[in-house]
């Protein structure tokens, strides 16, 4: 028997999704309905300690494949103790719940990082916990692919305190890890001292995330309208030093590459140009 992923029934998933509808709701000014339902579904319940499985599996990278087989099996067999039928409950109730604050077709309409260790862990899972046999070469490649994630190298050689949010595929890693470790790692910190402008830049990340045309777009227009704001603020600035500095700016600004990939250094530098104009603004206001 072969196991079909379903990705409304899996827990990490599902976890991360919601954890991603926080962040999207809390930067379009709203209270986020998904606040109570992860207090509700995932604190001192069956199905937060089946997630608690997903992130200790996701926190680990970099190990030798005899500690990582270790923790695979390790993981599945404490699956075993849980009572499943009150995880697929848990998990109805939760999805029954989201259908009325949002199209649960759009909320389970993206892209995550980690998707494929997600679905492997959630097949070995399934397959651990059913009576029907499953095909050992379906078991085998699932395990392949949450074996590779456990002994891949860290990125940059460094382990973070965010394994789970690095361990991003190849393809736009940096646009990734830096749209993840401000939206997930710093945004409860930091998010109030954030300008409508910026807030406007990370909710554009948000949903560009796995689109590099629409972020290249939005990248450009949003840089070209920053060299305008600061032109305009430069002609009322006086100290020559500022000016020089501006000018800088500008000419930064002016000069973009509609060829290269955005980078997380581009979208941090539109971050700083944003509370740059702030700033200057702030200045003539109070002159």
């Amino acid at each position: 028997m072969k196991i079909k992923h379903s990705k409304y029934k899996n827990t990490g998933i599902l976890f991360e999704l919601l954890v991603r509808q926080i962040t999207s709701d809390t930067l379009e000014g709203k209270e986020s309905p998904v606040n109570e339902l992860l207090q509700k579904y995932f604190v001192k319940t069956e199905l937060g300690k089946e997630y608690k499985l997903y992130e200790t599996l996701l926190n680990r990278t970099s190990l030798t494949e005899t500690k990582a087989d270790i923790i695979i099996t390790t993981l599945l067999e404490s699956s075993k103790t849980l009572n499943r039928r009150a995880i697929k409950k848990q998990k109805y109730n939760l999805i029954s719940e989201l259908k009325n604050h949002y199209n649960i077709n759009e909320f389970f309409n993206h892209k995550l990082p980690h998707y494929k260790v997600h679905a492997a862990f959630y097949t070995l899972l399934e397959s651990q916990n059913t009576p029907k046999p499953t095909s050992p070469q379906y078991i085998i490649s699932n395990k392949i692919t949450i074996l590779e994630h456990l002994t891949a190298a860290p990125i940059n050689g460094k382990i973070t305190e965010n394994e789970v949010l690095e361990e991003l595929s190849k393809e736009d890693k940096d646009i990734k890890m830096l749209t993840y470790r401000i939206l997930l790692e710093k945004f409860n910190d930091k998010y109030e001292t954030l300008a409508s402008s910026q807030k406007e830049i990370l909710r554009e990340l948000l949903y560009s995330i796995d689109n590099q045309p629409r972020l290249k777009e939005f990248y450009i227009t949003k840089s070209t309208e920053i060299r305008k704001e600061l032109t305009e603020l430069n002609k009322s600035v006086t100290d020559k030093v500022t000016q020089i500095k501006l000018n800088e700016v500008i000419t930064l600004l002016d000069v973009v590459d509609v060829s290269r990939k955005i980078t997380d250094e581009d979208l941090v530098n539109l971050l700083q140009y944003c509370d740059l104009v702030n700033e200057l603004e702030n200045v003539h206001a109070t002159v």
